[in-house]
């Protein structure tokens, strides 16, 4: 229905451009963008910074979502005015960046991000591989260090990735401009790549992440020539800095289309040793199933505007490599609880030998581990206790997940079900006889025991949220 859509406005009275210089120009009568459908205050940027006298477009993924009917997250804008005529303009803004300059401009709650036409780093020469300042422009693969040229709108359309990001949006006059044939990639349902595939991926390798991400989630077939390099080039992800790669994957997990995402990365191949919890989540008989139900959830949630915790999908995509190496522990004869201590250890430490997981997450992930052996315990004041704890819901989701994906006992779960609603008389007769592992007396100064409390070994403190 789009794509006839797309096709029945654009398909007729504009001539594509055969030269990137001269684009297509799609105005208000063929396309069904309207202003009021850009935030106010990437609007408002856009007509201050024309009224200046600058040209200035929504840019990228926000008219590339608009065209397809969907509600973009943000607007950026990109002006032919330098970071200092931009932050000159707008009282509220401040440029941020070292190397290369762009300008937020604050409008109440809202943050634009203006940025300047740059122009696509090409090597000409020797020389061209260094800054004026001295500092390499490439690596020895090919990977772009420093794109710090300003150019012109032509020339930024060019340096963009994909055909159906290099679309500008004039939110003065309503008009669609197309450098790069993006409407006619849109129409296609193709994922075409801008220039040669090879040298583009080398230039940045996180574009192979980048095609299997927004093909899943824009429904895009990536195009054949597009597709081709990523075989034989996929290791030049092992040269990109962790944090940029764990930031890409978190969008993709994080997308709304993380089961399409992750089919995607197995199609491309992208998967095998980049994260070792994607390779169980694919290809662990035992524990797959419970990893794509967690990306499955988060899809829902986010598509019912729910708020999801990057924390919780991670614990649950690495949940397999935690359980298998417990039990290996347990059958050497290590006590229980200390040989789940140690299996989140290796299994952090494994993954961040490939793409460290920001410590931020540590927290909340070894409680949701740490507290499922104790939906084991249903006697005594131990699910008192569990009730209480600040993670209790978060980890009892954890553990329905477990299973309904066959991970877990499911008369455990419908049980802690009804213990959270039932009263306190319904509670007392639930629970079970009180048979899991007792604190040991311990003597008070002047020789007096303590009593017992009852407590578990498996007891774990309460973690701050993120």
């Amino acid at each position: 229905m789009i794509k006839k859509f797309i096709s029945r406005v654009f398909g007729r009275g504009a001539k594509q451009a055969a030269h990137p210089s001269k684009p297509a120009v799609y105005g208000p009568d063929k396309h069904h963008i309207h202003k009021d459908h850009i935030s106010r205050g990437a609007r408002k940027t856009c007509e201050e910074l024309q009224r200046a006298g600058h040209t200035a477009y929504v840019v990228g993924g926000a008219v590339r979502d608009l065209l397809l009917g969907r509600q973009p997250k943000d607007f950026d804008v990109a002006t032919s005015a330098h970071p200092d005529e931009v932050r000159s303009l707008f009282r509220r803004s401040r440029i941020i960046g070292r190397r290369f300059q762009i300008v937020h401009v604050m409008w109440g709650a809202e943050t634009v991000e203006v940025s300047t036409y740059r122009a696509h780093f090409t090597t000409k020469d020797p020389e061209a591989e260094e800054d004026a300042d001295g500092a390499d422009r490439q690596d020895e693969h090919g990977r772009v260090l420093s794109d710090n040229v300003f150019g012109t709108q032509a020339e930024d359309a060019v340096r963009r990735d994909f055909t159906v990001n290099a679309l500008f949006y004039d939110p003065v006059k309503e008009e669609v401009w197309d450098f790069q044939h993006g409407v006619k990639d849109l129409i296609a349902k193709k994922l075409v790549m801008i220039g040669d595939p090879a040298t583009r991926y080398r230039e940045d390798p996180v574009r192979m992440l980048r095609a299997a991400r927004l093909s899943a989630k824009l429904g895009l077939a990536i195009e054949s020539k597009t597709a081709a390099p990523i075989a034989s080039l996929k290791h030049l992800l092992e040269n990109v800095p962790q944090a940029r790669l764990f930031e890409e994957i978190l969008k993709m997990l994080l997308s709304g289309n993380a089961v399409a995402c992750v089919q995607r990365l197995r199609e491309l191949e992208l998967h095998h040793g980049l994260l070792p919890l994607l390779d169980d989540a694919l290809e662990d008989p035992a524990t797959g199933p419970f990893a794509m139900a967690a990306l499955k959830a988060t899809d829902d949630r986010l598509r019912e505007d729910k708020p999801v915790s990057p924390a919780f999908l991670l614990a649950a995509l690495l949940w397999g490599r935690v359980e298998r190496r417990w039990h290996e522990l347990e059958e050497k004869g290590q006590p229980s609880t200390p040989s789940l201590h140690s299996a989140m250890h290796d299994a952090l430490d494994a993954q961040r030998g490939s793409l460290a997981i920001p410590r931020r997450f540590d927290a909340t992930m070894k409680e949701l581990w740490l507290l499922q052996p104790r939906f084991l315990q249903r006697g005594g004041t131990r699910p008192f206790r569990l009730l209480e704890h600040p993670r209790f819901r978060a980890a009892y989701d954890f553990f329905e997940l477990r299973a309904q994906a066959g991970n877990a006992s499911v008369e455990i779960a419908q049980w802690w079900e009804r213990f959270q609603e039932a009263g306190g008389d319904e509670r007392e007769r639930m629970l079970h006889a009180d048979e899991g592992p007792k604190k040991k007396k311990r003597r008070r100064r002047g020789g007096k025991r303590r009593p017992d409390d009852g407590g578990s070994p498996e007891e774990v403190a309460p973690g701050a949220d993120e």
